[in-house]
């Protein structure tokens, strides 16, 4: 399934499948036909996923399996109602973010599905390969809602990087963060800071990124236009968000990749570069006719 160079990705496998030995099938598909390119990057981002768990690989794993359970059940009730399950940030609050445990397995999970869902893993390259070098020179750089970190941590590492800032609503997230930081080692200063994007300080950035979090609002608009104020002009962003993607907090149901691009360019954005990834073992045809989740990762420029 995983070439024998790459130690740490296989090892991970591994004992993701140890724990969950009926996603094999599901594996199999998400790493056929890779390119050694996309190997590679896997591999890469396998040795950073691993320096963050930092202990047994098991408890991890598990959460995964639970957050797949859990998604399925989410599909579901998606395919039999054509919504999301929710529809306001009070639902979302009660049932998911104000629950710790179920929010630990939750982001536990999700730091798993970066590996073992190709549209996730995709969206990452896309980060790293294509936005990131294409940022000017000594470039501030803030993200808002930052999860797991891994973003944020790339961003971080880039050669051409400047100021580095995070920006949540919740202390928690911004210790996720510190932690995620702590545990990759990374030896340079990064401002994590709890604030309300909607509430934030009269200051702009070269690039920001806004990754899956346009979902978990009830309406994204005022968002984007925050964004494009927190801009400098010339400024770049990066704006991720899935379609036809049921999650235990996911609000804003978009049913193509293209209501997200024309959200943007609403907002006053140009469109620099999209990427369309649909979920594993699928063609983006397949995902558009079936209405499948496909990531759509969004490079935006505020004219200059």
């Amino acid at each position: 399934m995983i070439p024998s160079r790459h130690a740490t990705l296989s090892s991970l496998l591994a004992e993701q499948l140890a724990v969950f030995p009926e996603h094999r099938n599901y594996l199999e598909r998400r790493f056929a036909g890779m390119s050694k390119e996309r190997f590679a990057f896997a591999e890469a981002l396998a040795q950073m996923v691993t320096r963050v768990i930092g202990a047994p690989v098991a408890a991890y794993a598990e959460d995964y399996r639970w957050l797949a359970h859990t998604v399925i059940e989410e599909e579901i009730v998606f395919r039999r109602t054509g919504r999301y399950r929710l529809s306001t940030f009070a639902e979302a609050e009660r049932e998911v973010y104000a629950n710790r445990q179920y929010m630990t397995r939750y982001m536990n999970g999700l730091l798993m599905s970066q590996l073992w869902w190709r549209n996730h893993t995709e969206v990452m390259q896309f980060f790293h390969d294509v936005y990131l070098p294409g940022n000017s020179p000594g470039f501030d750089h803030l993200e808002i809602g930052p999860g797991h970190g891994l973003f944020l941590c790339y961003a971080a590492l880039a050669p051409n990087a400047g100021d580095i800032t995070a920006w949540d609503i919740s202390e928690a997230s911004i210790e996720r963060v510190q932690h995620t930081f702590g545990a990759v080692g990374l030896d340079r200063s990064v401002a994590l800071r709890v604030v309300d994007m909607f509430d934030a300080p009269p200051r702009q950035f070269q690039s920001i990124t806004f990754s899956e979090v346009l979902e978990h609002l009830e309406d994204p608009e005022p968002a984007l236009d925050a964004i494009f104020n927190l801009l400098a002009p010339g400024g770049r962003a990066f704006i991720n968000a899935p379609v036809n993607s049921p999650a235990p907090d996911h609000l804003t149901l978009f049913r193509r990749p293209e209501e997200i691009v024309d959200l943007i360019a609403a907002a006053g954005f140009e469109i620099v570069e999209t990427l369309f990834a649909p979920t594993n073992g699928c063609t983006l045809k397949r995902a558009l006719e079936f209405n499948l989740a496909i990531s759509t990762a969004v490079i935006a420029k505020k004219p200059g």
